[in-house]
């Protein structure tokens, strides 16, 4: 009876290991608004190096340095004895012009009264109007002399040409200075708006111009947003200006310039700072959970999916970028694929399994 029931025992089927539980995520497109973090320098948004128009030796600084200035303001005063001198010798030239062409006009019309009643020889009617006519251009002369005399005086107070910061004089009291010097007396910096120029790869800027032009992205004009050097969020939003029509031929890429609010002096020109600019709205955007994906030997993203039939198929596709915690699908999937996201170990191709939802993890741009 032992014997038998022994026997009985070794042909008696083993039971099925069960199917695996997974967890499953069914993706689905959604819009999806794309940001990218790219590099970039403050730049001030108007910039102008103050510089002397005349020669002379500088007799004072007007300014305090390192202050705001406006446009028109006085900064230095180059000695204006030589050039007030030469205004006060042009005006006197001036008047001696205008009474020689007063003299010169009333002489012609005196002969040309004689002229008329044959009391006058026509040479010296025609010679009085001539001599009329040089005193008069001659006035002219003397006033554009006296305006151009006027205008060195004038420049002997330099002014800022912009409204702005300015930095420290670059010259001091006692100094000559020529107004072909190659230094400026100092700079000037508006730094109220303050500009951002962001670098961005050729190869990126034209794969988004041609998503737009596809229809499979959308432009978006979301304000940029900036981040410091020591890791804090510049709580002022920024616009986009402009991408540049050059490429950096050493770099390969292109620059875009924003435009930033900065009414505390928060950002400083020369600055390094990190640029969230916006690269468009995708419309049909499939999104992975990037704890789902795995990387073969190639470098290759793959993940398991569940067919309609319930088994584990790996599946090998390729992603975009990086989204938060998931990865923007290229292509390999497809909407309404089921990815596990959750007891893959183990799993093998066509195996069986047994799935269950798992909630959807919300993305980020």
């Amino acid at each position: 009876m032992a014997t038998l029931l022994a026997a009985c025992g070794k042909d008696a089927p083993k039971a099925a290991p069960a199917a695996p539980e997974v967890s499953v995520l069914t993706l689905q497109a959604q819009p999806l608004a794309l940001e990218q973090e790219l590099p970039g320098r403050t730049v001030a948004s108007q910039e102008s190096e103050v510089r002397p128009q005349v020669d002379g030796v500088l007799v004072a600084r007007l300014f305090e340095q390192g202050q705001m200035v406006r446009a028109g303001q006085p900064l230095f005063q180059i000695e204006p004895a030589l050039y007030q001198a030469a205004l006060n010798e042009a005006q006197a030239n001036l008047k001696t012009a205008e009474a020689t062409a007063v003299a010169a006009r009333l002489r012609a019309q005196r002969l040309q009264a004689l002229g008329k009643d044959q009391l006058a020889a026509r040479q010296d009617v025609d010679d009085a109007i001539a001599s009329g006519q040089q005193a008069a251009a001659a006035v002219q002369a003397a006033q554009a002399a006296r305006d151009t005399a006027r205008t060195r005086l004038g420049f002997a107070t330099v002014t800022a040409p912009i409204a702005g910061r300015i930095g420290r004089a670059l010259f001091t009291p006692g100094a000559l200075v020529t107004s072909g010097q190659a230094e400026p007396l100092a700079r000037i910096q508006q730094v109220d708006p303050m500009n951002v120029d962001i670098t961005q790869s050729s190869n990126e800027y034209l794969a988004l111009r041609r998503a737009i032009a596809e229809g499979g992205v959308q432009a978006s004009t979301a304000p940029v947003r900036l981040r410091l050097s020591d890791g804090t969020e510049y709580p002022l939003p920024g616009t986009l200006e402009f991408a540049d029509i050059d490429v950096e031929q050493a770099t390969g890429s292109i620059t875009l310039r924003a435009q930033f609010p900065n009414p505390d002096g928060q950002l400083l020109p020369g600055m390094y700072v990190r640029g969230q600019v916006g690269q468009g709205i995708r419309q049909q955007a499939l999104l992975v959970p990037q704890a789902a994906v795995d990387r073969s030997p190639k470098g290759e993203a793959q993940a398991w999916v569940v067919d309609a039939d319930g088994k584990a198929r790996l599946r090998v596709f390729r992603t975009a970028r990086a989204v938060g915690n998931q990865w923007l699908v290229l292509d390999g999937i497809a909407a309404g694929e089921r990815v596990v996201v959750a007891g893959a170990q183990g799993l093998a191709d066509g195996m069986p399994v047994r799935v269950k939802p798992a909630a959807a993890p919300a993305g980020k741009g």
